[in-house]
């Protein structure tokens, strides 16, 4: 029998709460430092850039994993940050890691939210939403997201936005640009920022067959050399520059909506 996503994720982090575990395991911990050193300055930088008002606002985290989003709400100073994650190790981890801060198990496909809604200025979910691979469960998702948010209220997530033909894996499925900017509209969400968070340290999912698996052939090969660590540090100032200077990627990118309306039908 097929494991539940619940059951692999709370298997895969009960064992693993670390980059890794909630990273790119192929390619080893020595590099998903790297990687999230890339995250984190891209994470930074755009909401530093974006119109919020953090200080003043109230974020819900989903899929808080390591805490690592919850993390960096507070370096830019929001006054609290609610996670969640859809694992009960998980959150429990965080409630110690994080004592002052609050924590839900919480399914981010079901339509039970796990707080009252409405009460949220922020809302984030980054690097989880390709993780639901039913699609109506990642349509409920995005309108969970709208869900929690004060009218006006911002939507803060990465996604994979392919130009290209959808990707379906039973981990991961890589979406559309025009699915996902659907699914926004229909739960009353308005993009307005998009960038790019990584365009040669993380899997090359638009781009064509022949590059992806040619980026995966030369990444894992350098991994099982040992070589992880070393290949992250010399792409990281290159990889900072390329994402400055790009409006689009191959890879993972982060958007920002706002919230406009009620949730259609």
């Amino acid at each position: 029998m097929e494991m539940s996503t619940k059951d692999f994720w709370e298997d895969r982090l009960a064992s693993d709460w670390t980059e890794t575990g909630v990273g790119y395991r192929a390619l080893g911990k020595a590099f998903n430092v790297w990687m999230y050193r890339v995250r984190r300055e891209v994470f930074l930088a755009e909401m530093e850039r974006a119109p919020l008002d953090i200080p003043a606002s109230a974020v819900f985290d989903i899929g808080s994993g390591t805490g690592f989003y919850v993390d960096l709400w507070r370096e830019l100073g929001a006054p609290s940050v609610t996670g969640s994650d859809i694992t009960s190790s998980a959150v429990r981890n965080l409630r110690e890691r994080f004592p002052d801060e609050e924590f839900h198990v919480f399914d981010a496909a079901s339509p039970e939210l796990p707080v009252a809604a409405g009460s949220y200025d922020i809302v984030s979910a980054m690097d989880m939403l390709f993780h639901i691979t039913d699609d109506a469960g990642h349509a409920q998702a995005l309108r969970n997201a709208a869900a929690l948010l004060r009218p006006g209220g911002h939507f803060v997530f990465s996604e994979n936005f392919l130009f290209g033909p959808e990707q379906r894996g039973p981990r991961q499925v890589n979406r559309s640009m025009h699915t996902i900017e659907r699914e926004l509209a229909a739960a009353g969400l308005e993009p307005i920022r998009h960038t790019p968070m990584f365009v040669l340290m993380n899997a090359q999912v638009d781009a064509q067959c022949l590059r992806r698996r040619a980026w995966a052939v030369v990444m894992r090969s350098l991994v099982a050399a040992g070589l992880g660590g070393l290949a992250g540090r010399l792409l990281h100032p290159l990889e900072l520059r390329l994402v400055r200077s790009r409006t689009e990627g191959p890879s993972t990118e982060l958007m920002i909506c706002r919230k406009v309306g009620e949730p259609q039908g």
